[in-house]
């Protein structure tokens, strides 16, 4: 978040409804150390939330190129932040992407942007996971896609079961990735050089 940030319709009355919610939890929102807070929390929820309002399949078209490469392309370890729409807590980690190219590549910091607008909404793993394969898929129309990704989720951490080192994977994949030897090949090259979160 930087001070050329544009903010979404709505900031005022979301600053007012965080007011409130400080006032309900037992505290003053008029004291100094929070009286800028309301507005502050609620221009923060607009940037991480801002995925809403971003189209990931445009991304992709607009670098996309003609090429005659078939094999598989992986981008690897993109960091991720995103809120956990049970608790409106942070889960983070990292996605691991594979896509078989089928006559269009696109460019690679595109798959990491369609990552990061995903992330950018209230999401559970499980869909978040599922939504990157999709719009590469359908997008790109590859031979195959697949995603993986681990994250650590502050809802598990700070309340709850309170379990600081547990770390969830989903993955999914469709096409060339149906045959267990391709997911292999993926699975064994994230295993070699992934490093923990």
């Amino acid at each position: 978040m930087n001070d050329e940030t544009i903010y979404r319709e709505g900031l005022d009355a979301l600053a007012g409804h965080y007011k409130e919610i400080i006032s309900l939890l037992g505290e003053n929102p008029d004291r100094e150390g929070l009286e800028k807070t309301p507005m502050r929390v609620a221009k923060a929820m607009q940037v991480l939330t801002q995925g809403y309002f971003q189209d990931p399949r445009k991304v992709l078209t607009d670098a996309l190129f003609e090429e005659k490469y078939n094999q598989m392309v992986i981008v690897k370890d993109i960091d991720f932040f995103s809120m956990c729409e049970h608790h409106m807590l942070p889960f983070y980690g990292k996605a691991h992407v594979a896509y078989i190219p089928n006559g269009r590549i696109t460019g690679l910091s595109k798959i990491a942007r369609v990552v990061d607008i995903f992330s950018h909404r209230l999401q559970v793993q499980e869909r978040f996971t599922q939504q990157i394969k999709d719009c590469i898929q359908e997008t790109l129309k590859p031979l195959g896609v697949m995603v993986v990704v681990e994250a650590k989720h502050m809802c598990m951490q700070m309340r709850g079961v309170e379990k600081q080192n547990s770390i969830t994977t989903t993955s999914d994949f469709c096409g060339a990735f149906n045959q267990a030897k391709t997911r292999e090949e993926f699975m064994n090259l994230l295993r070699g050089e992934t490093k923990r979160i």
